[in-house]
């Protein structure tokens, strides 16, 4: 009953916070965690924990018509999944398989603006989808036809569009990662049209044609293999599709694909989503954060808009909104991952430019709170979050402002008592605040220029800690 009670209760509350229907699905988070015994990876990971803040872009055949990425092929009846118009499912599969990649023509990408605005946001590592579940690969593979170096866009000198996107990253000094699916549905060793496609899972009964899932897991490997030998440095490979796992009986043999990768990507992270194990070097729960800190290495994976590829009229999180998710986050020891679509024709749209500026012009002055920063065993009382730097004596308290609210003169929290005789100073001036402690709560007047200021603010101060926290 207890149980009930609370998924009632999360149901309501996504649904009162206007999220749109298809966000009522995600992948389960792994409810156990094996950190990586290799030490370039542990190497690796440590630096991925110090960036904080990265950007994943869904960009694919869905972004022309502004649907929602792929999952209209599958035919599992729920809400968020329609047809768009279409009479009926094999009409839509036709004009998707066959109509759309004749209009993918995105002439005016330009991967040096996606990575500039992203850097103004203060995003330090960047996730791109080469393969969503429909199977259209974003880079040029030789091992399908199905790919934007074979469509409209074939003689563009950009049209392999993976490797300029990870050159224009790598040139701005970010992380780099590929996100890739492992199911594949377009692929006729997955869904093999001699059955219907019932599911997002194989169409076929594996022990009974065991040639076709042994194809199947060459193909994967082969198109992973690609990825890691002609893309340059690669960090990350973000692999999503959980269900294709051998606790589904959809074994594609990730000990033979990770060292694989990692013989050509040394130190590489391999993220095997939601398969709790060696390969999922950190967890991703979807568009949510944890309830409590996690001692291990997880980021959030949230979308800007209520999507994740680039949608119609998009509704969008507003920057306090993102700014504070980002201090939740970090004062519970993970990374924000921000979804950002891309239009059809190749370019990040003016108000999601807007939105990322506008977090970026917060991070450039507060930004010292959220980078290479570590948890607190306090780090959370009302509206204040905390973090602390390596050395574990600076802490931070980040006040993150509801929506449609404005900062009030004093900002109050418990423990996490600064100590005697120290500045509790503004972070984004380094202006020193009024302070007192009474009974172990902590009250910060703030300067009189910021009552009715509506953007968030950090706060610096010292104050012992124990020496955990410096882990």
């Amino acid at each position: 009953m207890r149980k009930i009670v609370v998924l009632f209760v999360v149901a309501f509350c996504l649904l009162s916070t206007g999220m749109r229907a298809q966000h009522t699905f995600v992948h389960k988070q792994s409810s156990t965690y094996e950190w990586p015994e290799d030490s370039l990876v542990l190497k690796k990971l440590d630096q991925w924990r110090d960036l904080k803040f990265g950007v994943i872009f869904h960009w694919g055949l869905y972004a022309v018509p502004g649907i929602v990425e792929s999952w209209a092929l599958c035919s599992e009846d729920v809400d968020w999944i329609s047809r768009y118009g279409h009479n009926n499912y094999q009409e839509f599969k036709d004009w998707y398989w066959n109509g759309l990649s004749k209009q993918f023509n995105p002439t005016e990408f330009e991967p040096a603006q996606w990575a500039e605005v992203t850097k103004q946001a203060g995003m330090k590592y960047m996730i791109f989808t080469t393969k969503h579940h429909d199977g259209f690969c974003m880079f040029d593979s030789q091992y399908t036809d199905f790919s934007i170096s074979r469509c409209a866009f074939k003689e563009h000198p950009k049209a392999d569009v993976a490797k300029y996107v990870f050159e224009a990253f790598r040139k701005e000094g970010f992380m780099t990662g590929a996100y890739f699916s492992k199911p594949d549905w377009h692929n006729q060793d997955y869904w093999w049209d001699y059955f219907a496609t019932p599911n997002r899972n194989v169409n076929y009964k594996i022990e009974r044609h065991p040639e076709k899932w042994e194809a199947f897991k060459t193909y994967t490997h082969n198109q992973i293999g690609e990825l890691m030998s002609n893309y340059g440095t690669v960090d990350i490979l973000w692999l999503d599709g959980g269900w294709v796992s051998p606790r589904n009986n959809q074994d594609i043999d990730m000990p033979q694909i990770a060292a694989m990768a990692r013989a050509k990507q040394p130190g590489l992270l391999v993220v095997d989503r939601t398969i709790h194990g060696k390969y999922e070097n950190y967890q991703t729960p979807e568009q949510k954060i944890p309830e409590h800190q996690l001692p291990y290495p997880w980021e959030s994976c949230v979308t800007l808009t209520t999507d994740w590829g680039w949608v119609k009229n998009p509704v969008y999180k507003t920057p306090n909104r993102i700014i504070s998710i980002l201090m939740e986050v970090v004062a519970k020891g993970g990374n924000l991952l921000l979804g950002v679509g891309p239009t059809a024709e190749g370019l990040i749209e003016q108000p999601t430019v807007k939105r990322l500026q506008e977090i970026g012009r917060w991070m450039q002055k507060n930004g010292k709170a959220i980078y290479h920063t570590r948890i607190t065993p306090n780090y959370h009382c009302g509206n204040v979050w905390f973090t602390a730097d390596k050395n574990g004596r600076t802490l931070y308290a980040l006040y993150a402002l509801p929506e449609g609210e404005t900062l009030p003169a004093v900002i109050e929290w418990e423990g996490n008592v600064p100590e005697r005789g120290t500045s509790v100073r503004l972070l984004s001036t380094g202006q020193r605040m009024k302070w007192i402690e009474r009974d172990g709560k902590v009250a910060v007047t703030l300067p009189a220029k910021l009552a009715g200021s509506t953007e968030p603010i950090a706060l610096q101060f010292d104050t012992p800690l124990p020496k955990q926290n410096k882990k």
